[in-house]
């Protein structure tokens, strides 16, 4: 029997760190997010400036930070990681009146940007599975796990799953745990509905197990209201 390395009240970090060894697979983990507290951090308030911009439309990094109550330079550093992820853009405003020094940059979302935020898709998506009946929800979650299996055909590692995860949107990566490996998926593109609907959730964490046939055990789930997707990987020998 594998023994997941980790304690009853474990610590998940933003590289997969930080386990233990300790209990049984079977037992409870309440999963807190205390290494990447700054990680995380992080991640919130670009999440918050990416959704002034939505509001507010191209601003400079001072509006930004007008409204944000952070300093302008925290403000960039910020926009620096959202241009440098694609979901922003700069430009140079057009002047209406001759100004010495070099205009302020202007920062507003890409394509990219406006698609990964708030939308009424999610709320669209709920409203249907609502319809459905308990045997409906449960076809299409293992439909979408089958799918899921399909598209990754070929899969056989740990590392070659995240890397396939990633290039779909979950930010997905690996580290050493114990006996095994722990997967990190940063982003759920599908949160919102996995919320109400864990059968999603469930039928993915059954999916990725028959990828990489063993029996993978998920730890903690963002739509649960847990920093990061965790799941362990046994591989039956110690890792480091």
């Amino acid at each position: 029997m594998f023994r997941v390395p980790s304690r009853r009240r474990c610590v998940v970090d933003a590289t997969c760190a930080g386990f233990d060894a300790g209990i049984d697979i079977r037992d409870t983990v309440v999963v807190k997010s205390m290494g990447s507290t700054e990680a995380l951090g992080d991640v919130r308030t670009r999440d918050r400036v990416s959704s002034l911009l939505l509001e507010l439309g191209p601003s400079t990094a001072t509006a930004l930070a007008d409204r944000t109550g952070l300093t302008v330079a925290a403000v960039r550093r910020h926009l620096d990681a959202l241009v440098a992820d694609g979901t922003v853009s700069t430009r140079t405003p057009r002047l209406r009146a001759v100004k010495r020094g070099r205009p302020a940059r202007l920062y507003a979302l890409t394509d990219a940007g406006h698609a990964a935020g708030p939308n009424g898709y999610d709320a669209l998506a709920v409203s249907a599975l609502r319809f459905m009946t308990a045997e409906q929800l449960d076809a299409f979650a293992q439909a979408r796990g089958a799918e899921l299996e399909k598209r990754y055909a070929g899969v056989r590692t740990p590392e070659q799953l995240a890397e396939r995860l990633t290039a779909d949107g979950y930010a997905a990566s690996t580290g050493p745990q114990g006996t095994g490996v722990q997967l990190c998926q940063h982003h759920c593109p599908v949160q919102h509905v996995a919320t109400e609907f864990p059968q999603l959730c469930d039928a993915e964490t059954a999916a990725l197990g028959r990828l990489l046939d063993v029996h993978v055990q998920r730890l903690a789930t963002i739509a649960h209201g847990d920093g990061v997707c965790t799941t362990f990987i046994p591989t039956g020998r110690p890792t480091s």
